[in-house]
């Protein structure tokens, strides 16, 4: 794993604020929480919850006046998410059908306590020079994971086992890994031995959206970050992310957010 691709820290600051821009949040928050606000909804009686948050969303942690922790924030890059270990996991699946809604786990007191005693040893095994911790940090977050799967109803959102819905999964799946090259929906329905027309109508009846929708999403998603947390040129960050030119790029980006890539950058 890359250096950074796992992060922890403890939830004791008054207000604790998205730092990891590109990386998936897992707050597990304990107690002691007035709530957790994510784009601007705050979310109230958390305490015992385990949120996994989009690196599209905005979110703060706001607690009660005490030095105690209060809980943990675990961010995960993609790339931990599809390691083959923790891949097949429902989480995964929810993350990628994810469209607006917010994965929550209410936990029972005992499941608590293991969560803490996990996520505890993550974060020792994180700041150690142990041999193999890469394998020991990543057998403990599919035991983490394991347990989030059964708190909720988490497979009642991908057990829909139509050839739609699989359909959909696949296709977000493709987007995720070709998104820097590739476009156009017909390329993608390409892989998948389908019309255009029949994968944007599987889009459309799964997750109420279209399915080139899919694609500038998770293309502007990238541009943001780029933009905002690198020190690429513009007209490098067009190229890396498949555009023709980087004016074609700035007409994307504007089209679609209503600024350009400098005002953005600028602000």
């Amino acid at each position: 794993m890359k250096p950074d691709s796992i992060n922890i820290t403890q939830i004791t600051k008054e207000t604790t604020v998205k730092h990891h821009s590109n990386d998936f949040a897992v707050c597990w928050i304990k107690n002691d929480v007035e709530g957790i606000e994510i784009d601007h909804v705050l979310y109230k009686n958390v305490s015992n919850s385990i949120f996994f948050i989009d690196p599209k969303y905005q979110w703060k942690i706001l607690k009660k006046d005490n030095s105690t922790s209060s809980g943990y924030v675990l961010y995960l890059a993609s790339e931990v998410l599809d390691n083959p270990i923790l891949s097949n996991l429902h989480i995964n699946k929810v993350r990628l059908f994810n469209s607006g809604e917010i994965p929550l786990f209410k936990l029972s007191p005992g499941i608590e306590k293991r969560t803490q005693a996990i996520l505890e040893m993550i974060d020792e095994l994180l700041g150690s020079h142990l041999n193999h911790k890469d394998d020991a940090i990543l057998s403990l977050l599919n035991t983490f994971f394991v347990y989030c799967d059964g708190q909720c109803n988490i497979k009642s959102i991908v057990s829909n086992n139509s050839s739609k819905t699989n359909v959909v999964y696949k296709f977000k799946k493709l987007v995720d890994k070709y998104i820097n090259e590739y476009h156009e929906v017909a390329y993608y329905a390409s892989l998948l031995n389908l019309s255009p027309k029949y994968l944007n109508e599987c889009v459309k009846e799964v997750l109420s959206v279209s399915s080139k929708s899919i694609i500038i999403e998770q293309l502007l998603m990238r541009s943001r970050h780029a933009l905002k947390f690198s020190n690429k040129t513009i007209k490098e960050i067009s190229f890396e992310l498949g555009f023709s030119s980087p004016d074609y790029f700035s007409y994307f980006f504007k089209t679609h957010t209503g600024i350009t890539p400098s005002a953005l950058r600028k602000s």
